[in-house]
């Protein structure tokens, strides 16, 4: 799961906010750490979240019926073990997974849960994810009734999914937050605040959030009824800092304020010059340019956008605008790390290097004009979030496309929250984002583009993609499964709905006293979850 995401990587204004204690990064004796947030989490209620900090939150207080260990492997989560046929995964549930009110977790719950997500009525950002379960497309376009949808508690603690169709990669895509359980009196109980504070939440996971002080602090505590409560450590994850800013969140560390720092480009300079210890990693996310390609649009013209890709030089755009470990050229939308049938992906159907070409850019705008019969492309507007990183980018494509092609672009800085909500109403004519894997399969990024998909928020439709699209989720032969992926990559080299900008990196600091933090592609990153602070 990586997240997240629609999971973004730029983030909002620079905000701090501090406890008002003075913040300790670790603590032995209480087995606490203090860690900062880069923004307030937008929604807890997991049929609703799209953002990677919500993911991260949600990835410690709950958990699905699998979840990944400390080697990023599968593992059995809530459901101890479980069978799969070609048409069919049946789950056996552990007889001590505990809700945090003390109540039994039953299949049952995620029945409901299942179901809550391909309701029409509840329009789930994230419904097209469970795409494999027998009937799941029909029932969320209003044509079965929910009770239709393949998923069913044969008992308290039985689980049984039936597949659309051969899925090769349905245990992987059940680690995603659309696949946790949800306790069904609860949910009526809370309603429309289901998820919006600490007492509106039920907990089944390694931790519970004990406080939540929105915009100012967040507080998760070991969780008395988890099932595996005797493999975790910590007792305490206080989120003292919430703050967009990289300059102040490695000043926090270096004044002992917090456990862990993330860096920008600058402080990674500062921090190798103050000989701290540097780590870096590769996160597996895709940062790209995405267009609005709603008919009417500006952007709506392929020529257009074609032009636009001959200009943007992604070893440029990695080396000199975002300069920070970790961050890869690329030419594919499918990152490097992503298998394929006996190989990587990439290495399987790897993509000529694209060279900038002025000419046949500017041959592609005079082209662009005709077609849509004007004389000057009118102004574009890229939208961003207002973060450092956000407003680099954004400049950095505004001065470049005015330099190469003359083309006008007005930069939309916009708060995080505010950014999803345009993105949801295609509210731009670019875009800057990033997304996150979901689950080990190519699926998690080529299904971003189909048609049907909520997050596909510049409206890319195009009925070829979505036939390949359902040919490398309708089999689990991974030779045709790669084949159809092939296609995809052509189509999107070919269409130009994104452009890929880089494979997404970090650089941070750790402190010296905390270990086992675990930082992954997939999943909860980072995960606190078998963490402990020595002495």
């Amino acid at each position: 799961m990586r997240r997240n995401c629609a999971k973004f990587i730029f983030l909002p204004f620079s905000l701090l906010v501090t406890l008002t204690v003075s913040a300790e990064a670790v603590n032995f004796e209480r087995q606490a750490i203090t860690i900062a947030l880069t923004q307030e989490p937008p929604n807890l209620n997991g049929t609703r979240t799209t953002d990677l900090v919500s993911f991260f939150v949600l990835g410690h207080v709950n958990e699905g019926l699998v979840r990944y260990d400390r080697h990023g492997q599968l593992s059995p989560g809530v459901a101890a073990k479980w069978e799969v046929t070609s048409q069919n995964i049946t789950f056996q549930l552990r007889e001590d997974a505990r809700w945090s009110d003390g109540s039994k977790l039953t299949a049952r719950d995620f029945e409901f849960a299942w179901r809550l997500m391909n309701d029409p009525k509840t329009a789930a950002p994230y419904a097209s994810i469970m795409y494999p379960i027998k009937n799941a497309r029909k029932v969320q376009q209003g044509e079965l009734p929910l009770a239709s949808l393949g998923v069913h508690a044969l008992d308290e603690l039985t689980l049984s999914v039936d597949l659309e169709q051969p899925c090769g990669y349905c245990i992987a895509v059940m680690i995603h937050v659309a696949f946790y359980p949800i306790k069904q009196s609860f949910y009526e109980l809370q309603g429309s605040r289901y998820g919006a504070e600490a007492e509106n939440l039920l907990y089944n996971g390694p931790f519970r959030i004990t406080s939540w002080v929105h915009g100012a602090s967040l507080s998760m505590s070991k969780n008395p009824t988890y099932w595996n409560k005797d493999k975790i450590a910590l007792e305490q994850i206080n989120v003292g800092y919430i703050t967009s800013d990289n300059r102040t969140r490695l000043n926090l560390f270096r004044d002992n304020s917090i456990a862990l720092a993330r860096l920008g480009a600058e402080t990674v300079r500062d921090a190798a010059e103050q000989k701290l210890r540097l780590r870096t990693f590769v996160t597996g996310g895709m940062s790209y340019i995405r267009f609005n390609v709603q008919e009417g649009e500006i952007t709506a013209n392929k020529k257009l956008r074609q032009a636009i890709r001959l200009v943007f030089d992604s070893e440029e755009f990695v080396n000199k605008v975002i300069a920070i470990p970790g961050y890869k050229a690329t030419n594919s939308f499918f990152p490097s790390w992503l298998n394929g049938a006996n190989d990587k992906f990439v290495k399987e159907y790897p993509v000529k290097k694209f060279n900038v070409d002025l000419t046949s850019a500017r041959r592609l705008i005079k082209q662009a004009k005709a077609e849509m019969g004007v004389q000057d492309i009118p102004p574009l507007t890229l939208l961003t979030v207002a973060s450092p990183t956000g407003v680099k980018i954004a400049e950095y494509f505004q001065g470049r496309l005015k330099q190469t092609l003359g083309l006008e672009i007005k930069v939309d800085q916009q708060t995080f929250k505010q950014y999803l909500d345009k993105s949801l109403r295609a509210d731009f004519d670019l875009s800057i984002a990033s997304w996150y894997p979901d689950f080990d399969d190519i699926v998690t990024y080529a299904d971003l583009l189909a048609s049907y998909n909520a997050n596909n928020r510049g409206d890319y439709n195009n009925p070829v993609y979505d036939q390949w699209l359902e040919k490398l989720q309708g089999t689990a032969d991974p030779v045709e499964r790669m084949k159809a992926a092939g296609e995809l990559q052509k189509i999107i080299i070919q269409d130009v709905p994104v452009i890929p900008m880089a494979e997404t990196g970090s650089a941070y600091l750790q402190h010296k006293k905390l270990r086992g933090v675990v930082r992954r592609v997939l999943g909860t990153d980072p995960d606190y979850t078998f963490a402990r602070v020595i002495q």
